[in-house]
């Protein structure tokens, strides 16, 4: 039976930077669609990386790259960062002719730019792609929207169809678009096979730097423990030695981070800076958090059922899939998801920031009534500390609940959401 595509939030981002750039770079981790997305609109296609034709390609990108562009616009170059010189050659072509010439996909960042001249700023157009959110799976109803809850409704309505066993599932299944129809003991395979291929292969191919696998298992292991904190390199390595006895040094858990990121296994979240009322130091360290849950629980060797039995680690390894939903949902208005955190613990984990200057603050619990009242409490402390004469006040306040049966707005004025209930 042929594939349907699954529609993605970023078809219509795809869309509308192509109007606007001569070209237009999807990037983000492997099997997260790029590609598939990238071919729904794609008139002709290169493949870099198609068997027996590498070597090829690669000659050619330095020999006569114009070669390797010609075709019916818009023309899709996937896996372009096999041969990084073709950047300058996408970006003179942008310059000199239509827009929306080209789509470009890549699932790592290029070792080697040294040869590249030109930053491609103006004619090149960038999206970040990450693996499915509910939504896209067709595993939330989508009765709340997030671009709704930026104009502050007096009412939010929706019913949750997932209990705590399904969102255990979906967290360990992870949005890989390959995963998403598959049979249940098939589809959690599909994580712990990427993050083998991430520990024996990608790793060190992203810049030539032989990595020990091993090494970097018990690296992914420190994260899956430290996600959705602010833990430094020294606490990293501390936890190293003391869960694994090793003796790697903070420059090289450094490298290796970096390696991860440039092949978008982690994406930590940005720090957010209020103006606030009193003179309380924000905290500025990035959180810890991998592109898809499903990395955490493979790395740790877990599943569903031992998720649901340990309800603490299920809420650190649920914030990461709501982080990765919210991530998916503002980037399609135009917006960035932001952590906060001051040095009294007073903390929000995502504050959702639009272009226009429109925030959101969301605390993240797994479910139960004690938990939502602890996050609006979290949420309205914040709130009231925000000088609102030097910037805006909030738009909305929301506790995302992985568990809960109804999406309604408090008397207190914040909005509890199931993640099964939200949309972008």
């Amino acid at each position: 039976m042929e594939k349907v595509y699954k529609k993605r939030i970023a078809d219509g981002l795809l869309q509308r930077k192509l109007a606007g750039k001569g070209a237009v770079l999807i990037e983000g981790a492997k099997w997260c669609g790029k590609t598939t997305t990238a071919e729904q609109i794609a008139k002709s296609i290169l493949y870099m990386s198609e068997t027996g034709m590498v070597e090829q390609n690669i000659r050619l990108a330095s020999l006569n790259p114009k070669l390797l562009l010609r075709g019916e616009n818009p023309r899709l170059i996937d896996e372009w960062q096999i041969a990084p010189q073709l950047w300058d050659s996408v970006r003179f072509e942008s310059d000199h002719g239509p827009l929306g010439q080209f789509i470009l996909t890549g699932s790592s960042v290029p070792a080697d730019m040294s040869k590249v001249i030109h930053s491609g700023t103006g004619r090149i157009g960038w999206i970040k792609m990450r693996p499915m959110s509910l939504w896209e799976s067709h595993e939330s109803t989508g009765e709340v929207s997030l671009a709704v809850l930026f104009t502050a409704p007096d009412q939010v309505g929706g019913i949750n169809k997932m209990d705590i066993e399904q969102v255990a599932f979906l967290t360990c299944r992870g949005g890989w678009p390959l995963a998403v129809d598959m049979d249940r003991e098939i589809a959690l395979d599909q994580a712990f096979d990427y993050i083998e291929a991430v520990e024996k292969r990608d790793i060190s191919k992203v810049d030539g730097v032989g990595r020990d696998p091993v090494r970097v298992h018990r690296l992914l292991r420190s994260l899956a423990r430290n996600q959705g904190s602010q833990a430094s390199f020294g606490t990293i390595r501390a936890d190293l030695e003391a869960n694994e006895s090793d003796t790697l040094s903070e420059d090289t858990i450094s490298s290796y981070i970096k390696a991860l990121k440039e092949i978008f296994v982690v994406e930590d979240s940005e720090a957010w800076n209020p103006n606030l009322r009193s003179k309380t130091a924000i905290r500025t360290s990035d959180t810890r958090y991998f592109t898809d849950p499903s990395i955490a629980t493979a790395a740790l060797g877990i599943g569903p059922q031992d998720l649901v039995n340990d309800l603490n680690t299920f809420g650190l390894v649920f914030e990461t899939l709501a982080v990765r939903d919210l991530r998916v949902y503002a980037e399609a208005l135009n917006g960035k998801v932001y952590h906060f955190r001051d040095k009294n613990g007073l903390e929000c984990d995502a504050v959702i920031h639009l272009r226009d200057g429109r925030y959101g603050l969301v605390e993240i619990k797994l479910g139960g009534d004690e938990l939502v009242d602890e996050g609006s409490e979290s949420l309205l402390r914040l709130a009231g500390k925000i000088d609102t004469e030097r910037m805006k006040a909030p738009s909305f306040m929301m506790v995302l609940v992985g568990v809960g049966t109804y999406a309604y707005r408090r008397e207190d004025g914040v909005y509890v959401v199931p993640i099964g209930c939200l949309k972008d």
